[in-house]
């Protein structure tokens, strides 16, 4: 009795001995150290840091001695610059043109994603391949580049597609005050769309066949198949695109910038992040990064709180 317990004790505190090295230091752990580092120390870097800089800088205010012309010094404002951000009707009317651009844009864009999936997904369909490779090339091309390339297209004086629609009678004006930001999300709708297709895809194909063929065998129809079993199942990543979109829509810049080089009626100050590099640009760093935090801020309430609310009632 005595001998077995003492090979129990030996096992016990040799396997505690490799555990301690597994959890704890060793040659083991320095390897995770080793491949970690590359990761962290940019990411320390370029975007811990910077963001501690920019909140640091949103609570400072610039003063002057003696006046208008005087000497001018930085010093501690609180939340001055955020008082100013909440005041600003520019800004204001920056959020509700993204708001409005997220509320039509989004949705139009991730239904025709889920489609071009479902269809990718059906064994009705040819040549897979090569239309999953097609509805992912735009995602390819640089979002200046193509908004570039859009704005061939809407400018009335070089654009085939103007001319092909006054040919039958129409007078397109993809520029004009109500149409630029239609135009702007329609760039964003056919870089983004083959993006968030891919992800969708690919949750579709880790869907076991034996529910499908279970499904044929109690006399569902494809359609049922798609709406009944499919969505719901890849409702996970239905909602991750859904995140990352809110995301990318508060970070809207590079079309509408790109827009505003051929058509006025895109200011400066067209979208929160525009105006937040115009605000820069006119050497008002503390309230540039004031705005910064602000839209960091709605960005993560609103993509946090629809992640919650929709696995909540997605059972996730």
């Amino acid at each position: 009795m005595t001998d077995i317990a003492t090979r129990a004790t030996r096992v016990v505190a040799q396997t505690g001995g490799r555990r301690r090295r597994l959890n704890g230091g060793g040659p083991r752990a320095g390897v995770i150290v080793a491949f970690l580092t590359p990761f962290f120390l940019p990411f320390v870097l370029f975007y811990l840091v910077p963001v501690g800089y920019a909140l640091w800088q949103s609570f400072l205010v610039v003063r002057r001695t003696g006046g208008q012309y005087g000497t001018s010094y930085t010093t501690f404002g609180g939340f001055e610059q955020y008082v100013q951000v909440f005041q600003n009707h520019e800004f204001w009317a920056s959020i509700g043109r993204i708001g409005l651009f997220g509320i039509v844009q989004v949705p139009i864009m991730l239904f025709v994603a889920l489609i071009m999936a479902l269809l990718l997904d059906t064994p009705l369909l040819k040549a897979k391949s090569f239309f999953r490779i097609t509805a992912f090339m735009p995602y390819a091309v640089p979002g200046v580049i193509a908004a570039i390339m859009w704005s061939y297209l809407y400018s009335p004086q070089l654009s085939p597609v103007v001319d092909l629609l006054k040919g039958i009678g129409l007078q397109p004006d993809f520029l004009g005050p109500d149409a630029v930001l239609w135009s702007a999300a329609n760039v964003s709708t056919w870089l983004w769309t083959g993006y968030n297709m891919l992800i969708m895809f690919s949750a579709l194909q880790s869907i076991p066949q034996e529910l499908y063929e279970a499904a044929k065998i109690d006399g569902a129809s494809n359609w049922a198949i798609a709406w009944q079993i499919k969505v719901p199942i890849i409702a996970p990543s239905i909602i991750l695109t859904t995140v990352f979109s809110i995301i990318g829509t508060l970070q809207l810049y590079a079309e509408p910038a790109v827009l505003r080089q051929i058509s006025s009626n895109i200011s400066s100050t067209f979208t929160p992040n525009m105006l937040a590099y115009a605000v820069a640009s006119g050497n008002n760093y503390q309230q540039a990064a004031a705005i910064s935090v602000v839209i960091a801020v709605i960005t993560f309430v609103l993509s946090f709180g629809f992640m919650r609310l929709t696995s909540k009632r997605a059972g996730l």
